[in-house]
């Protein structure tokens, strides 16, 4: 037969210390009573398997235990990586991350944002399509944000970790113009509502430094679209002779257009990638690509919001610096 006892309450533990239910809340929230009080009333506790109920705990404390992750895109397999290297880190802190997926939508991201902030998540973590929109702002007035990627519009986000774009554009565009490209097409999932994110700034200037001809074209982040993308640019006849690519899983649909087209890699394009998704050194040939340090970017972002929660002072701002991982999709 299943237990169907019910659950433990307060009023049982506090019997069982001597101590009021008043004191024994306190000493299970760790706070206003000493150690050996909440050592006292914990032990207690977990005798009688007394558990917080949450949304007592939520009324109590005035915070739900959760984190939102608002993600640009789950169909980008580096952000898949991003959302479950988060998720487990929070748990790790007692917190529950609350997953959501903007599925490349702008729009769709924002109206997501206000959703978090109304059910009261105690921090939100994203990874903007648009992080020039004004809604980052008046959302940092009332939760607590942290960015990852790029900084957000108001610069009242209360943590971010941003990327060096710029050394990051720099070394995939002289590794491949240090093979004799000169000739460059990029993808990017960037849409023509965001033009001004930083990566994509960075591109056109540093091919105007390196002499590259260089086409920057959106390309959604789903396999089967970029596929499609691809084929097209790399189907005409006067095509690139490589390809730089601002995410892996793009590079992914780069891949199946040149077996569609009967393309060698790297002896008729090079290909590139930017976020060395695990997968990457499994492709045949294995992917040229840039690493952000995956683990790196868990741990800053999950520190950042966890101790503006908290109430702990911290540097709002970690950079990110990349590293070229060189393989033979650009002919080494």
């Amino acid at each position: 037969m299943p237990d169907r006892r019910k659950r433990a309450t307060i009023r049982e533990v506090a019997q069982a210390t001597g101590l009021s239910p008043a004191a024994v809340s306190y000493a299970l929230r760790g706070i206003q009573t000493s150690e050996r009080t909440q050592e006292r009333v914990r032990a207690a506790a977990r005798e009688l398997g007394y558990e917080a109920h949450p949304i007592a705990r939520a009324l109590a404390s005035g915070r739900t235990g959760q984190v939102g992750l608002l993600c640009g895109s789950l169909e980008d397999y580096w952000q898949q990586s991003l959302a479950v290297g988060i998720g487990r880190a929070l748990l790790a802190r007692d917190r529950y991350a609350l997953i959501v997926d903007a599925g490349g939508d702008p729009a769709r991201e924002l109206a997501l944002a206000r959703r978090l902030r109304d059910q009261r998540v105690d921090g939100l973590i994203v990874q903007p399509l648009d992080p020039a929109a004004e809604l980052w702002a008046e959302l940092a007035e009332t939760v607590p944000v942290v960015s990852i990627g790029d900084s957000l519009h108001g610069g009242r986000a209360q943590g971010e970790v941003v990327f060096d774009n710029r050394r990051g554009v720099t070394v995939a565009l002289e590794h491949l113009r240090g093979l004799g490209h000169r000739r460059v097409t990029v993808f990017t999932s960037t849409r023509a509502s965001t033009p001004d994110r930083p990566a994509d700034v960075y591109v056109h200037a540093e091919a105007q430094r390196l002499g590259l001809r260089v086409d920057v074209v959106a390309v959604p982040q789903s396999l089967g679209e970029a596929t499609e993308v691809a084929a097209r640019v790399l189907g005409r006849p006067d095509h690139p002779t490589a390809v730089f690519c601002f995410a892996d899983s793009i590079a992914y649909g780069v891949y199946a257009a040149t077996r569609e087209l009967d393309l060698r890699v790297p002896g008729d394009v090079a290909v590139c990638g930017y976020d060395n998704h695990p997968m990457s050194g499994l492709l045949t040939p294995p992917l040229t690509t840039v690493d952000w340090d995956m683990g790196g970017i868990v741990d800053a972002a999950v520190r950042l919001v966890v101790d503006v929660i908290d109430g702990v002072p911290r540097r709002r701002r970690v950079v990110r610096e990349p590293a070229l991982v060189v393989r033979a999709s650009t002919g080494t």
